[in-house]
C-alpha cells in the first residue's frame, strides 16, 4: 500500500463520504514489524560440520565378493540357488577357499580402503548453516556447501516433521524459508550427501521463532500500592514509578516476553497519565496507556513487553501522587501455546435487550454467565477470549469482574464506575472448558452490561505476538503523522492504512486508542475496513456499514483510554468511528501485532 486516505462520513448518513485529505500509512509500522519479527537465529559454522562414512554401495560390495543373496550374480560368493548353476564336489572346494580369501583381504584391506575414501575422495565436504527470521513464525535458512565435483543431496529437517530435499553439485549456496504453525524452539539439521563417495555431512542449530504464544492466566493482583502488595504502601510520586515483578511471580514462568496487566489508577488529586513501559533495557516511550483525572479511578488493559530482569513499570506522568493496582490476566512465551484469531467486534451481551443473558440490570454482588465458544465465529476449545466490556446505567458506584466460567471471582477487578457512568475496558478472559465466562457486579447496586468479543485464543489459531516499542501513528490535536488538521469530527469517521505490502500474515494490531477533548456523549468503534486504500489523489473509498459495537465511552470532558486488538481486514486498512454527536480528538499508540506466518 503507497497511502491512506482520511474519508469522512457525512453526517448522520452511514455510507455517505467525502475526502479529507491524503494521509500516510500509518508511520512506522513496517520498521516495528520487521524489527520485532528479525530473530537473532543461528549459525554453525561449517568447523562443526560432522562427517560421516557411509556403507560401502552396492556396486563396491559387489567387487568386495559379497552379492545380494535374492539376485543371481557370476561372481564369486553366495548365489541364488534356483538359478546356480551345477558344481562339481573339486569346483566346489575351490570356491570355498576362493571365498575364504577374498574374506580374509577385505579384513585386511577394508578399513584403510575405507580411510582413504574418507580422507580422499571428497575429503573438503562441509556444511556452514545459519538461519534467521522476518516474521513471527518463520526462519530463512542459508546453507554454504563446501565440496568437490560430484553431484550431492540435500535434505533439509525443520525440526517440526517436515523435511524439504533438493539437489546441488560441487560447492553451493542454497536459501530456503519455512513457516512453523507454532510458537517454539525447532532443530533444525541439513545433510548433505555424496553417493559417489560414500560420504555424508550434517549441521544444524536450534531456532526460537520470534513470536510468542498466549497463555490465560486466572485474575491475580501482582501490585496494590495501598496495601503493599508487590511494593511498599505508598502512592507512586508524581512522575514517578512503581516496578511490577512479572516473571517468577505468580506462577508467570521466567523468560515470558511479554503479559497482560489490567492496571488500574486510583486515589488521584490531579489530571496525569500512566505509561508501562519493559523497564531495564528499555527507554520510557512517549506514548500513554491510560489518562485519570481529579478524584477518579480508571483502569486500562496492558499488554507490555517484560523487561531483561523480569518487571514492567509503571510511570505516573501527573503532578500529583497516586495509588497503582495491576492484575495479571495472561502472559506471552515464545512456546507453543494459544495463538491469537481476531473477530469483526460482535455483540454478544446486552442486559438491555435481554441478550446473551437475562433482560434487566445485573443485580449487586451477582455473575451471569454467557457462553462464548461454540457460539456464531467462535470454535469451541478456545482457551481464552478478547472482549470489551462496557457498564452502563449504574445505580451506584462499583466495579466489574470478568473471568472464567469455571472459576470463583477473583479478587481483581477489570473496570470501575460511579453512578450513572457509562465506562468499557478491554479485557483478556479465560474460557472454562464449555466455552464459558462469568461477569461478576461488584457495587451494591445494580448496572446494565455489554459485552463485545474482538477475537479469541486457541491451540489451532495461529498469529502469534510480536511486541513493538510503543509509538503513534495519529493525534487529530497536532498537524503531524499524516494527519493534516482538524477534528475528529461528529459521526464521521477516520480510515487509516497500518500494513505495508511487505508485511504479511497480520491478523490484528494492538493500539491504544483515546479519545480526548470531547464536547458531549459519544462512543468510538473500531473495525477493519471493508475496502481496499484508493491510489493517492484517487476518490475515497467508501466507509462501509456503521460499527454496530462500542470500543469506548465518552461524556463531556472526558479523557478516555482503551486498548483495542484491532484486525486490519483483507486490506490492511483499520476505520475509527465517531459515534457521538460532538467533536473530538483522538489519539492512536501502536503496541504490537499478530502474524500468524
Amino acid at each position: 500500500m503507497t497511502a491512506a486516505l482520511v474519508a469522512a462520513g457525512l453526517g448522520i448518513i452511514p455510507g455517505t463520504a467525502q475526502a479529507a485529505g491524503p494521509v500516510p500509512v500509518a508511520a512506522g509500522v513496517a520498521e516495528a514489524i520487521a524489527e520485532a519479527s528479525t530473530s537473532e537465529g543461528f549459525h554453525s559454522p561449517a568447523d562443526r560440520t560432522i562427517r560421516t562414512a557411509l556403507p560401502a554401495s552396492e556396486g563396491n560390495a559387489k567387487t568386495n565378493g559379497k552379492t545380494n543373496g535374492k539376485t543371481s550374480g557370476t561372481t564369486s560368493g553366495t548365489t541364488n540357488a534356483k538359478t546356480a548353476v551345477p558344481q562339481t564336489a573339486q569346483a566346489a572346494q575351490a570356491a570355498q577357499a576362493a571365498q575364504a580369501a577374498q574374506a580374509a583381504q577385505a579384513a585386511e584391506t577394508g578399513p584403510t580402503a575405507q580411510a582413504a575414501v574418507d580422507a580422499g575422495a571428497n575429503s573438503a565436504l562441509a556444511v556452514d548453516v545459519s538461519g534467521t527470521s522476518f516474521t513471527a513464525h518463520g526462519i530463512e535458512l542459508t546453507t554454504l556447501i563446501t565440496s568437490a565435483d560430484f553431484a550431492l543431496g540435500v535434505v533439509i529437517d525443520w525440526g517440526d516433521g517436515k523435511t524439504d530435499t533438493v539437489t546441488a553439485q560441487g560447492n553451493a549456496e542454497l536459501h530456503h524459508s519455512h513457516t512453523y504453525d507454532k510458537s517454539g524452539e525447532y532443530q533444525v539439521k541439513v545433510t548433505v550427501t555424496d553417493t559417489a563417495n560414500a560420504v555424508q555431512a550434517a549441521n544444524g542449530g536450534a531456532f526460537l521463532t520470534p513470536g510468542s504464544d498466549f497463555t490465560p492466566h486466572t485474575p491475580t493482583r501482582l501490585l496494590d500500592t495501598r496495601d503493599g502488595t508487590g511494593a511498599p504502601v505508598a502512592k507512586v510520586a508524581g512522575q514517578g514509578t512503581a516496578r511490577v515483578k512479572v516473571a517468577g511471580n505468580a506462577a508467570v514462568p521466567a523468560g515470558v516476553t511479554a503479559v497482560a496487566l489490567n492496571v488500574t489508577v486510583t486515589e488521584t488529586a490531579a489530571s496525569g497519565y500512566v505509561t508501562a513501559w519493559p523497564g531495564a533495557g528499555y527507554d520510557r516511550p512517549g506514548t500513554s496507556n491510560l489518562n485519570y483525572t481529579a478524584n477518579r479511578s480508571v483502569p486500562n488493559l496492558v499488554i507490555v513487553p517484560v523487561g531483561e530482569d523480569g518487571y514492567v513499570e509503571l510511570y505516573n506522568g501527573g503532578p500529583q501522587p497516586v495509588d497503582l493496582i495491576a492484575d495479571v490476566t495472561g502472559y506471552f512465551t515464545r512456546a507453543s501455546a494459544g495463538g491469537y484469531t481476531s473477530m469483526t467486534p460482535a455483540r454478544f451481551v446486552d442486559t438491555r435487550e435481554g441478550l446473551g443473558a437475562s433482560r434487566g440490570r445485573l443485580p449487586a454482588r451477582t455473575a451471569f454467565e454467557t457462553r462464548i465458544g461454540g457460539l456464531r465465529e467462535v470454535p469451541q476449545g478456545i482457551t481464552a477470549v478478547a472482549l470489551n466490556v462496557t457498564v452502563t446505567e449504574p445505580e451506584g458506584p462499583g466495579h466489574l469482574t470478568a473471568f472464567s466460567g469455571a472459576g470463583p471471582v477473583p479478587t481483581s477487578s477489570n473496570l470501575n464506575f460511579v453512578r450513572g457512568q457509562t465506562v468499557a475496558n478491554s479485557v483478556i478472559v479465560p474460557v472454562a472448558a464449555d466455552g464459558t465466562v462469568k461477569v461478576f457486579n461488584g457495587s451494591w447496586m445494580p448496572v446494565h452490561v455489554v459485552v463485545d468479543v474482538v477475537g479469541y485464543y486457541s491451540k489451532d489459531s495461529k498469529a502469534a505476538f510480536l511486541p513493538f516499542t510503543p509509538f503513534r501513528t495519529l493525534d487529530t490535536r497536532e498537524e503531524a503523522y499524516g494527519w493534516p488538521g482538524g477534528r475528529f469530527r461528529a459521526r464521521e469517521y477516520i480510515t487509516q492504512g497500518f500494513t505495508p505490502e511487505a508485511a504479511t500474515g497480520v491478523e490484528a494490531y494492538v493500539l491504544n486508542t483515546t479519545v480526548t477533548e470531547t464536547g458531549g456523549t459519544g462512543y468510538l468503534s473500531v473495525a477493519p475496513s471493508p475496502y481496499a486504500l484508493p491510489a493517492e489523489g484517487g476518490p475515497a473509498a467508501p466507509s462501509g456499514p456503521r460499527p454496530g459495537s462500542s470500543t469506548l465511552n465518552w461524556t463531556a470532558g472526558d479523557t478516555v483510554p482503551n486498548l483495542v486488538q484491532a484486525s486490519d481486514g483483507d486490506h490492511g486498512v483499520i476505520t475509527f468511528w465517531n459515534q457521538g454527536y460532538q467533536d473530538a480528538d483522538l489519539v492512536l499508540d501502536v503496541f504490537g501485532v499478530y502474524q500468524s506466518k
